[in-house]
């Protein structure tokens, strides 16, 4: 294992390099920091927007600026990595404990630090920290941790039926760690259309961790690293570094916050823009048999694409209620509230910036967003938000085999795309919308036209994946983009 590690450190000596200038120590030194928290302190009447970036102290200090998801097959340890980087478990719902799978999304923020003192070998001089530790935390052994990176882990469900919850959580995700399982062949069904997934949704930064190697032999470890080699060849994660590791023993977790912050830049964010949020969670937060005077509104949870939200803005959520009139048409009608509280776990924000997963707590009638009925809409300011379309004309690519699926009698062979029929009813993803479309034409150059089985807030040349239904689960077969469609008139 230890052979294993020092391979792994040394993967791309000639390619290593630093992403993004972290924060200036005598910055974090003149920040004021809250007595309550240690956080450093937001203050809107000091803060220019057009200036900040993901990485200025006062942002980093309590939200994180980049999304980084989780994807592999089931059971290969996806959400012990997260647990092992942030210190959060994501496994929070009664079926899931039961069941020990993740189900719905989960999500954990953490703090990368790395060690002031320039002669610290790497990667020991790397380290994660839950999202609410102060921004420098002294050293047992001399000098001080302090804070280059504060990251979101989306943790995505591997099992073939939930493709739909990984495809809704690929849409934020500004990087992704691929897991294989050490102890298993590579690729394991879900590796493979997980990898599609994210490469559909134009993602260019895969860490691939081959975990569980304290369950094998070092030579099957060796082979299993050339197996993955054969597998990524010609993909997006072709040229990814593999680092052997054990998420239970936490072997090598420094490594893995070494190359989130050497080998993933920082994405370039739109600060200035109208706000732009997808919803991927929504919440009541209230507890059964709550008193009325001390309810609180529903939280929205997500990620801001552009744009900055603040606290007492007035917001928007679109298509927001969706109903039928008489004639059997689409009614809209946006939900229309202010912003009491913004959190990035239990980091209050006084203001909150693309990147990142973040909480807006609404004066939103509760039983609007409990049980996440809101996934799929999208927030922002009132009358600035992306048109609803009901139908959507996309330029579509389907891939040539399916993935996940294996010919009966041989699991070397797998079955070949079917064209698209009018007709056919697909399920179509677009941000962290999953909605029914059913085909109404189809024209020669890869044009199809959609109609869609609920409205959904998007805009053109938006991605979006398509899924058909094959052996009772949805499996993706291919992708497009929106060119044009009908759109249906917000009701006030």
């Amino acid at each position: 294992l230890k052979r294993l590690i020092a391979q792994a450190i040394d993967i791309f000596p000639a390619t290593y390099r630093h992403w993004g200038s972290p924060p200036d120590s005598s910055i974090m030194a003149e920040l004021e920091v809250s007595p309550e928290d240690g956080l450093a302190v937001q203050d809107l009447s000091k803060l220019e927007i057009s200036k900040l970036t993901p990485l200025t102290p006062e942002v980093i200090s309590r939200q994180a600026t980049m999304n980084v998801g989780t994807i592999g097959h089931v059971a290969h340890g996806k959400s012990t990595v997260v647990k092992g980087l942030s210190g959060k478990t994501t496994i929070k719902f009664k079926q899931e404990k039961e069941r020990n799978i993740t189900i719905r999304l989960g999500y954990a923020n953490a703090k990368i630090y790395k060690h002031d003192d320039p002669d610290m070998p790497r990667p020991d001089c790397y380290r994660s920290f839950g999202s609410a530790t102060p921004d420098v935390v002294p050293c047992e052994e001399g000098g001080n941790w302090r804070l280059v990176r504060h990251l979101s882990f989306v943790d995505c469900p591997g099992h073939d039926i939930l493709m739909a919850t990984m495809l809704n959580g690929a849409a934020v995700m500004d990087a992704a760690l691929l897991l294989i399982a050490g102890n298993e062949s590579c690729p394991q069904p879900q590796t493979s259309e997980h990898l599609a997934a994210v490469e559909i949704m134009r993602l260019k930064h895969i860490i691939i961790l081959q975990n569980k190697v304290e369950l094998i032999k070092e030579q099957q470890a060796q082979a299993q690293h050339e197996e993955i080699k054969k597998f990524v060849a010609g993909t997006a994660a072709d040229s990814s570094p593999i680092i052997p590791m054990s998420a239970v023993l936490k072997y090598n977790l420094e490594v893995v916050c070494e190359y989130l912050c050497t080998q993933v830049p920082i994405p370039p964010r739109d600060f200035t823009s109208n706000p732009l949020m997808i919803i991927i969670r929504s919440f009541d937060v209230n507890r059964p048999g709550e008193e009325v005077r001390n309810l609180l509104g529903g939280v929205a949870g997500g990620s801001i694409l552009k744009g900055v939200l603040k606290v007492n803005d007035e917001i928007e959520i679109r298509p927001g209620i969706v109903s039928k009139s008489d004639s059997g048409d689409f009614v809209c009608k946006p939900i229309r509230s202010r912003i009491i509280t913004l959190a990035a776990e239990e980091n209050r924000l006084q203001l909150a910036v693309p990147g990142g997963l973040i909480g807006v707590g609404t004066k939103i009638d509760p039983t609007l967003t409990r049980a996440d009925k809101l996934v799929g809409q999208v927030l922002g300011h009132p009358g600035k938000l992306p048109n609803i379309y009901i139908e959507i004309e996309v330029k579509y690519y389907l891939l040539r085999r399916l993935l996940g699926v294996k010919v009966e009698g041989d699991s070397s062979k797998s079955v070949k795309v079917a064209k698209l029929k009018k007709g056919e009813i697909l399920m179509v993803n677009i941000g962290s919308t999953a909605a029914g479309g059913r085909i109404l034409g189809i024209k020669d150059n890869d044009l199809a036209k959609i109609a869609l089985t609920n409205p959904v807030c998007t805009q053109e040349n938006d991605k979006v994946a398509l899924s058909r239904r094959i052996d009772k689960h949805w499996r993706l077969i291919g992708w497009g983009s929106i060119l044009r469609g009908t759109t249906v008139k917000p009701v006030a």
